[in-house]
C-alpha cells in the first residue's frame, strides 16, 4: 500500500495545486506535457523527465527525482541520445539552482571527474558550472 503523504505518488497538478485548463493543443510537445501533469510521478520514465525538465516545468520536482536517476546511470537516455536527461539536467536556469544549492553540489559530485567522458559525448557543463549558486 503507498503511503498517501508520500509526494512520489502524487501527479504535478496535485504538488502545485495548479490545474492547467484543457484545450486543443498545437503540437505533440504541448499536449504531452499537459498529459504528464496528471500523471503520478513514481511513473515518470527517463524521457518524461527529460520533456519536462527540458521544458523547466515541475524542477522542484523532477529535478530531484532526475538525479537519483542519473545517480543510477549517469547516461541515462530518453528518446533522442546516452546522456540527454542529463543534457537537460545541466540546462536547468541559474534561478532554480540558486533556491536548491544542495541538488547543485549533488549534481557537481556526479558529473566530477566525467570531463573526458562528457567531452566525448558533447555535453557541455561549462554553462552549469558558472550558475554556481
Amino acid at each position: 500500500m503507498k503511503p498517501e503523504n508520500n509526494w512520489l505518488y502524487k501527479t504535478l497538478e496535485n504538488l502545485e495545486k495548479d490545474k492547467w485548463r484543457d484545450y486543443d493543443f498545437e503540437t505533440r510537445l504541448v499536449r504531452r506535457c499537459h498529459e504528464l501533469r496528471k500523471i503520478p510521478l513514481d511513473n515518470f520514465t527517463v524521457e518524461d523527465l527529460r520533456i519536462m525538465i527540458g521544458q523547466q516545468i515541475g524542477l522542484d520536482y523532477l529535478v530531484l527525482i532526475a538525479l537519483d536517476k542519473l545517480k543510477e546511470n549517469l547516461w541515462a537516455e530518453g528518446d533522442y541520445f546516452e546522456g540527454d536527461l542529463l543534457k537537460n539536467v545541466l540546462e536547468v536556469p541559474r534561478d532554480f539552482w540558486k533556491k536548491n544549492k544542495n541538488l547543485w553540489l549533488k549534481l557537481c559530485g556526479l558529473i566530477d571527474g566525467k570531463k573526458a567522458e562528457l567531452e566525448e559525448m558533447k555535453i557541455d557543463v561549462l554553462k552549469f558550472y558558472q550558475s554556481n549558486p
